[in-house]
């Protein structure tokens, strides 16, 4: 089982909105994924609330026994886990990060964003140093601004993903009716750069090739 982690100490940073489309993702290639909701907020149960399909299952879980509830999950034959995380409660993202095979950060190119990056670091090395890998989310189309900000989380020794998240007005309709843009509008560029993310970080999380090639005949239609 594959348990992912989304971390960040700065608020509005799209970790839910890439929990959730992580957990979709696994779900249409034919895996079996659950997201584990610790944030006081609960902002993934609202969007699994609003969200009509059954699957992929969003709990709400305490820190304190997020191991039993892995435990379960790897019992029930869950292929993947995803973890969301408060921003500014450093125990619950210590909890996480302990338990998961990767942790995500993602990051927009903003200031407020990157001066965080080192505390969400200090919190995974206390978690006993599990991979770590950032995400860039709600890049502008153009100017400088998204090069810059890989650059300097490249200066941290975060390895950051090749691909990026724009800021789509299709990302925030899909997931105020519990879709993900994938599901909501399928060809749009939000649901490409979507997909590119998520086999991007299954990968970098250890999924097997037989996952990967599930999710590219899912990608054209060969389901």
């Amino acid at each position: 089982m594959i348990t992912i982690a989304l971390v960040a100490q700065k608020g509005g940073t799209g970790k839910t909105t890439l929990a959730v489309t992580l957990a979709v993702a696994a779900e249409q290639a034919g895996q079996t994924a659950v997201i584990l909701d610790i944030d006081p907020q609960a902002t993934a149960c609202k969007w699994g609330d609003r969200r009509e399909a059954g699957t992929p299952v969003v709990l709400d879980a305490q820190p304190a026994r997020l191991g039993r509830a892995l435990e379960t999950a790897a019992a029930g034959g869950v292929d993947l886990v995803v973890i969301d995380t408060p921003a500014r409660l450093e125990s619950a993202a210590l909890e996480a990060a302990r338990f998961s095979s990767l942790v995500v950060m993602p990051c927009r190119p903003l200031i407020f964003d990157l001066e965080t990056v080192p505390t969400s670091q200090q919190v995974v090395t206390l978690a006993g140093g599990p991979p770590v890998v950032a995400v860039l989310n709600a890049t502008p189309p153009r100017g400088r601004r998204a090069a810059e900000t890989r650059a300097a989380l490249q200066e941290f020794g975060i390895v950051v993903c090749p691909h990026t998240l724009g800021q789509r007005a299709a990302v925030g309709d899909a997931v105020a009716m519990g879709l993900v843009a994938a599901e909501f509008m399928p060809s749009s560029r939000a649901a490409a750069e979507a997909r590119d993310v998520a086999d991007w970080i299954m990968r970098e999380a250890g999924a097997t090739d037989s996952v990967l090639m599930k999710e590219t005949g899912c990608r054209n239609g060969q389901t």
